[in-house]
């Protein structure tokens, strides 16, 4: 889809960025589902293509955009009745990519430029004909510059990684686990530092004291002022 394809689309694109762990994807889901609009998480399909490429050769030291995207050649975002799923045939591989090994190499896949430009395609491409909510890398800045609302979302990285543990262990982590955490998301910032960037015209969410509810409740409200069909 060329830039101008991107300009000339009217329907309802809210666009949220932000670090690693900083609750994107939560998030967009909750208010997607409060505006009864689908969710696109961009970053499902750097997992799925990471997913592919280690099951085309598991060392990843082999690995090139051009292998990456071969071995993801049949992945396709699907609509589900609230969002946008990646899926290899009639396989959702929503739980199959949230492995520990797809996460420890996911950014070192979404640094090559050929699959984040797959990836982009692939988000433009169903965001064109639905109303969405899209999460991940570049959203309002490469992928739809002119969206209608941007939100750039940050929290403390102590705070991120708490929250991170929470999700992952089903209970209170002790801080030692947090340290160690917040220590891997740090470097996870600045892996992702070039993708990771707020648009100027961004509104700066900061939801380190803030519950997920508020941070849903903000940004539906400001969505329904910024498109009138949301009203």
């Amino acid at each position: 889809m060329s830039p101008r394809d991107v300009r000339e689309r009217r329907g309802v694109v809210i666009a949220i960025d932000g670090p690693a762990a900083s609750g994107k994807s939560s998030t967009a889901q909750w208010v997607a589902r409060e505006l009864s609009i689908r969710h696109v998480d961009s970053g499902s399909l750097y997992r799925a293509a990471t997913w592919a490429a280690l099951l085309d050769a598991p060392d990843p030291g082999a690995w090139t955009p051009e292998s990456v995207l071969a071995a993801s050649s049949g992945i396709r975002l699907l609509p589900t009745s609230v969002s946008f799923v990646p899926f290899l045939d009639d396989v959702d591989l929503t739980e199959a990519t949230r492995s520990a090994t797809v996460t420890s190499q996911v950014s070192s896949v979404a640094r090559m430029g050929e699959v984040r430009a797959w990836v982009n395609d692939c988000v433009r491409a169903v965001a064109k004909d639905h109303d969405v909510v899209v999460d991940g890398r570049d959203i309002g800045t490469a992928v739809f510059p002119d969206a209608g609302l941007k939100i750039f979302l940050v929290a403390d990285p102590w705070e991120r990684a708490r929250r991170r543990l929470v999700q992952r262990l089903g209970r209170s982590p002790t801080e030692a686990e947090i340290a160690a955490e917040t220590e891997w998301l740090v470097r996870r910032d600045a892996a992702d530092a070039t993708q990771t960037v707020q648009a100027r015209d961004a509104i700066l969410l900061d939801t380190t004291y803030l519950t997920q509810q508020e941070q849903v409740e903000r940004i539906v409200a400001l969505a329904r002022a910024a498109f009138s069909e949301l009203s």
